[in-house]
């Protein structure tokens, strides 16, 4: 986990948490700077400061970094965004057994002791297709009532009303292309492939090719944009 710590009076807490704890001129540059950088902000100091600080780079649940708050004498620590699918709630509970600080945690799922499942669907490595359904089925799961949720690579129709599309990453596709091929054709021509075979490229995990084409400008590319994993095989491994 890329992590990045700040406090407001420079106290050491390096050593206890495991990360080195910056204190810069400004809590808003450093936010920008690490909002996009990092996998989790930890602030030491108040939580307005921090909500203040973090308010401009906000994007959304499924990619927004986790950030938790402690408070400069470690009597608290409370995660207050991605608490679920970026792991505030589950980073708030390790600062609180490395510190003796007092985790607040404040989801509703958590605090009812009932299945989280975006928490659910991150543990098993699905991709979340939908993530505004997560809202409803949180609810329907606290209220006792039905819960529609599907776990397929596969396009096909909803089975309810409300259902939240979860893609399990076990997909892998193979490619190969002529040296210097397009790269916006390349990701055209895969992605009308994957529509033509009736998968989600949500559930694609990575994407393979033979080890001479490693530095295909059409393969980095799309592997980067869609967070793919690079998988390359010698001639003899594929011939196999």
């Amino acid at each position: 986990m890329r992590a990045a710590a700040f406090s407001q009076r420079g106290l050491a807490w390096s050593e206890r948490l495991g990360v080195e704890v910056e204190r810069p001129e400004s809590v808003m540059r450093w936010a920008a700077e690490a909002f996009g950088s990092s996998d989790a902000l930890l602030f030491i100091g108040a939580v307005g400061i921090a909500v203040r600080a973090i308010a401009p780079h906000l994007r959304s649940k499924t990619v927004d970094p986790a950030v938790v708050v402690m408070d400069e004498l470690g009597r608290h620590v409370i995660p207050i965004l991605s608490g679920h699918i970026g792991g505030a709630n589950e980073l708030a509970l390790e600062i609180a057994r490395r510190t003796g600080a007092q985790p607040v945690i404040t989801t509703a799922t958590d605090i009812n002791g009932v299945p989280a499942i975006d928490v659910w669907a991150k543990k098993h490595d699905c991709a979340i297709e939908n993530p505004q359904a997560i809202k409803a089925v949180s609810s329907a799961v606290l209220s006792g009532g039905q819960v529609g949720v599907m776990i397929t690579e596969r396009d096909i129709k909803p089975p309810f009303e409300v259902t939240l599309k979860l893609r399990p990453r076990t997909l892998v596709l193979g490619a190969g292309c002529r040296r210097g091929t397009d790269a916006a054709a390349f990701e055209r021509a895969a992605l009308d492939f994957l529509d033509k075979c009736g998968v989600s490229l949500l559930a694609v995990r990575a994407l393979a090719t033979i080890d001479i084409k490693s530095d295909e400008h059409a393969f980095v590319t799309f592997a980067r944009k869609y967070a793919l994993e690079m998988c390359t095989y010698t001639a003899e491994e594929l011939a196999a």
